[in-house]
């Protein structure tokens, strides 16, 4: 089974589904349940994580509605307004909601603050006594997930795209990155999403600039706590789907065809309990 541990879905800005101002989405145009559908056919992926994007603001009904008619193709982690402690009262009954499996936070640019300044810290031990995984972005910032991990031996950590930026790609600083990154990995509630590989390589498919970034993270984290992901509308005509399934199954020689099962799908499937 292959399972895409990352996708954005949205619909057109409309009055009753604003954006926030002074984002903009990944493509021009919406990138719709029924677009993804079609291309997730078409390549051959079989179920896919739902993120919701940032720009529609916390809100997670679209994802919802596609996890509605398609629930045996569709898990979401949701979004949460981690900035107001009040939102610790919507985790208790979290996965309840229609493909809800876990939550995602975003700690970017302005954002990083939450985490550097702790207005983040209620949310830790609430989503561990919650049950619930958490996926989450901090570029620059994976030490201070050290203590959280150690401080919440249960509560499960997914590191989003090996923390990286396309900021920190350019700028040619991936490696002192992974090493952040693979220093985590000796706590067991941590993972990591091995995605995203052609938003930040600087070269063509099969992008071998990002091979030895990818098996760093395999060798410290291991097939059973690495995830396969597209990201699919960042860098989205730099390649196709089906490339972004060839680059692991074809292309990474270090990767067996156990450790494929395991990373192409089964891991994140185990790792959020989806059934």
């Amino acid at each position: 089974m292959i399972v895409d541990a990352q996708v954005h879905l949205w619909k057109a800005e409309s009055p009753d589904w604003p954006w926030v101002p002074g984002r903009k989405p990944q493509l021009p145009e919406p990138f719709t349940i029924e677009k993804l559908v079609a291309m997730m056919d078409e390549a051959g992926v079989d179920r896919a994580v739902i993120v919701p994007p940032s720009w529609p603001g916390d809100r997670n009904d679209y994802a919802i509605e596609a996890a509605k008619r398609h629930p045996t193709r569709f898990g979401i982690m949701g979004r949460i307004p981690v900035e107001k402690p009040q939102s610790a009262s919507l985790l208790a009954n979290w996965r309840e909601q229609p493909g809800m499996l876990g939550v995602r936070l975003t700690f970017h640019r302005a954002q990083a603050a939450l985490l550097e300044k702790g207005s983040a810290d209620w949310f830790w031990p609430a989503a561990e006594q919650a049950g619930l995984p958490v996926m989450f972005l901090a570029p620059g910032n994976s030490s201070r997930f050290a203590p959280i991990a150690e401080r919440h031996p249960g509560l499960q950590l997914i590191i989003d795209h090996m923390n990286l930026t396309v900021e920190i790609a350019q700028e040619r600083k991936i490696k002192p990155a992974i090493d952040e990154v693979v220093a985590l990995a000796k706590f067991p509630n941590i993972s990591v999403k091995v995605s995203s590989t052609p938003t930040y390589s600087l070269e063509s498919y099969p992008w071998r600039d990002m091979t030895e970034h990818i098996k760093r993270c395999f060798d410290a984290f291991g097939p059973q706590r690495c995830y396969w992901g597209t990201d699919i509308t960042n860098a989205f005509n730099k390649s196709t789907y089906r490339q972004r399934i060839t680059h692991f199954t074809q292309e990474l020689k270090f990767l067996s065809q156990k450790d494929k099962e395991w990373v192409m799908g089964r891991a994140i499937l185990e790792r959020l309990k989806w059934k």
